[in-house]
């Protein structure tokens, strides 16, 4: 079999000496799509950054192409993924700019990228939005600029904390739909942080509930649905449903 993308054993994870996150044991295929759920404070962020590198493990390993996140250095590691935040984090500069930025961070001639901009542009419905400066965005626009300045790099492994969770219900649900078409047919690799498992459901392989900070269950949305395992995705769930 395939050597998983990103492998997780025997993870606790502490901040402010607090315990915050367990999980026994997770791998990520290379090209799958993992959604991560569960309550506020259970631990869907603290997995994030643990997986960017940000928040160094208590006790345990995260791999990444079978070698311990601690082996990597720090920069090769962040230049092989991509975080989107739930705040889009702009620069007063235009659309094209933003994209761009980090790719001249790394020395990529202009004309460079701009042949890479660009179809990222066309890609999330922005190409026309160009030379807008930041401030004058929407925040669906702005956070489809955050995406492709994501995108651009062509990571291995995109990490996205919620990108849709301040965003109103149709700018929201246009967004989605174009982000299931992109990541399915650029066969990236992701782990998307939300609170809604219809749309975890529509944007991931597979889905993994983490509440009470420890990882719960993983598997398919209708499998969480109907076979729950354990009170905590049984609490979740009855959240949600109400």
């Amino acid at each position: 079999m395939e050597e998983p993308l990103i492998e997780i054993r025997d993870l606790l994870m502490r901040r402010s000496g607090r315990d915050v996150l367990q999980v026994d044991a997770l791998n990520l295929r290379r090209g799958e799509i993992l959604a991560v759920v569960g309550p506020n404070g259970g631990g869907k962020s603290t997995l994030l950054l643990a997986l960017a590198h940000l928040l160094r493990p208590a006790r345990g390993v995260i791999r990444f192409e079978g070698k311990p996140l601690e082996d990597w250095n720090a920069l090769e590691y962040r230049r092989r993924i991509s975080f989107v935040f739930q705040s889009p984090l702009l620069l007063d500069m235009t659309v094209e700019q933003n994209v761009e930025l980090g790719l001249r961070f790394r020395g990529i001639p202009k004309e460079e990228r701009r042949a890479r901009v660009h179809p990222w542009l066309k890609a999330l419905g922005i190409e026309s939005l160009a030379q807008r400066r930041a401030a004058q965005l929407s925040g669906g626009e702005a956070q489809r600029v955050s995406l492709a300045r994501a995108f651009v790099l062509d990571p291995e492994l995109l990490l996205l904390d919620e990108p849709f969770a301040a965003l109103d219900p149709p700018t929201r649900a246009r967004l989605l739909e174009d982000m299931s078409q992109i990541l399915k047919a650029d066969h990236k690799t992701a782990v998307f942080v939300t609170h809604n498992l219809d749309e975890a459901a529509k944007l991931s392989h597979r889905v993994a509930v983490v509440a009470e900070g420890r990882f719960q269950q993983a598997g398919t949305a209708h499998e969480i649905k109907t076979h729950p395992a354990g009170k905590a995705v049984q609490v979740f769930l009855k959240e949600l449903s109400q």
